[in-house]
């Protein structure tokens, strides 16, 4: 079971793989698991892109205010959705020293740029007036980064905070790492900084400390971190107190990563975090409801958002073939094949073994809902899946949508005598075949058809063999 799981993770990274290829969504990675996994091949990236894609990331007002909670020391904030409610805060926080800083879930924000114009998402103000000014060019407007790409992300969201002045400023974080077999410590004494660059300049500047996720962290582990990142003596015992608080709330809610960047000397002489950014394994939605109730979706694509309701596995891509397939590996497979024949996918779609008509109906859906797909593969081996199953999915789908365009159908496995006299049945114009390969070269002529046809502005019409 276990390992099935690794492989279908596995997989289906590969497929996030591809659509980063090609400008997709989710192109980076977090900055600890990039610290960790250097150039250990593509595989292992794979590996990386999963966790991070089946992450939940919280907005970073959540996550300090998480960090609070577990009694961190963390610069005083609160979170603004209009230029009021800012200045309200602003007033409230009762500094004129501020730091205004865009709820984007997304890396960069300091050097992104707002439609509008305005520079950077990270802004230190030194007025409730010049707040709320700040505030009113942020909220509400697409906050453009190297991760976000042409598409940018909304900023629905302000996180006002006073402004503290470091002496020193460290980098810190916590994630899970195969290498290790569990939880690893990650320090570096050059923090406020991408860590990336520390680490492929001077790998000698990060520090690891492996934990045995059965005993937990021991404090001379914390202390020896501490010691290495170069916390001077006196600090030595609370930076470590820090990171095995850090390390509690890393277990307590099933997280992935823990990144500080950067904890901090305080000019006062504490130890602080002035940011964080955690990600949560989904794996734990079930006992983590609390955690998983303050996802975002205005920061996911629509279509993420909507597989995840039907409890799908969808990543979109480029290409212009929809595939509907069960089992993440057989999509890979398929999506290559189509490949192969010169084609193109238009998304990865898994619909898993115990799908029902429904959510074979919302997968459709999602998959014409990229207006670029011209013609669809459905190849389904039924094993605990029921081809039948699929039939009746497919047939009400192709009623609903009143699809238009061609739908190659090749099941094979349970039931599927039965799945084939209710697609004949049917009376529609679905294409069956036995043969992936010839499934596969069908589907690519289609959609050259199809895309060719749009382009002379001809109507095309799709009538089944007597």
């Amino acid at each position: 079971m276990a390992a099935s799981m690794i492989c279908t993770r596995a997989v289906t990274a590969a497929a996030k793989q591809l659509r980063a290829c090609h400008g997709g969504r989710h192109a980076g990675l977090s900055t600890a698991v990039k610290v960790l996994s250097g150039s250990q091949g593509l595989f292992n990236n794979y590996i990386f892109q999963v966790q991070q894609r089946r992450n939940l990331s919280l907005h970073e007002y959540l996550s300090m205010g998480l960090l609070k909670d577990a009694g961190i020391s963390v610069p005083h904030g609160l979170v603004a959705k209009t230029p009021e409610e800012a200045y309200k805060i602003a007033k409230e926080i009762g500094t004129k020293d501020l730091v205004v800083k865009a709820q984007v879930l997304a890396g960069g924000r300091g050097k992104g740029t707002f439609e509008g114009g305005l520079k950077g998402g990270v802004k230190i103000v030194f007025s409730p007036e010049e707040a709320r000014e700040v505030a009113s060019r942020m909220i509400g407007k697409k906050l453009y980064t190297k991760q976000t790409g042409e598409k940018g992300r909304i900023c629905n969201q302000v996180f006002i905070c006073e402004r503290r002045y470091p002496r020193r400023e460290y980098y810190f974080a916590i994630t899970m790492e195969r290498s290790f077999q569990g939880p690893v410590l990650i320090g570096s004494s050059q923090g406020g900084v991408n860590i990336e660059d520390v680490a492929a300049e001077n790998p000698d500047a990060i520090a690891k400390e492996p934990i045995d996720i059965m005993e937990g962290i021991q404090k001379e582990q914390a202390i020896r971190l501490a010691k290495k990142m170069g916390f001077p003596p006196n600090l030595v015992d609370e930076a470590a107190e820090n990171m095995i608080k850090i390390y509690n709330l890393f277990i307590k809610f099933d997280a992935t990563m823990v990144e500080i960047n950067p904890m901090v000397e305080d000019s006062t002489g504490i130890v602080m975090c002035m940011d964080a950014k955690i990600n949560f394994d989904s794996n734990s939605a079930y006992r983590q409801q609390k955690i998983f109730d303050l996802q975002d979706w205005t920061q996911e694509d629509e279509r993420d958002r909507d597989a995840a309701k039907a409890d799908l596995n969808y990543i979109g891509l480029d290409g212009n073939i929809g595939c509907l397939v069960n089992g993440a590996g057989l999509a890979m497979a398929t999506m290559d094949i189509i490949k192969l024949h010169g084609g193109t996918p238009a998304n990865f779609l898994d619909v898993g073994g115990g799908a029902t008509v429904q959510q074979v109906t919302e997968a459709f859906k999602l998959i014409t809902s990229d207006k670029k797909v011209q013609a669809i593969l459905v190849n389904i081996f039924g094993g605990i899946m029921r081809c039948d199953v699929i039939a009746q999915g497919i047939i009400m789908a192709v009623k609903d949508l009143e699809l238009k365009i061609p739908i190659v159908v090749r099941l094979q496995g349970t039931r599927v005598d039965d799945a084939k006299a209710l697609i004949t049945d049917s009376g529609l114009k679905i294409l069956a075949c036995d043969d992936l390969d010839e499934a596969a070269k069908m589907v690519v002529k289609l959609s050259e058809i199809v895309t060719l046809a749009k382009q002379a502005q001809v109507d095309v019409k799709f009538q089944l063999p007597i």
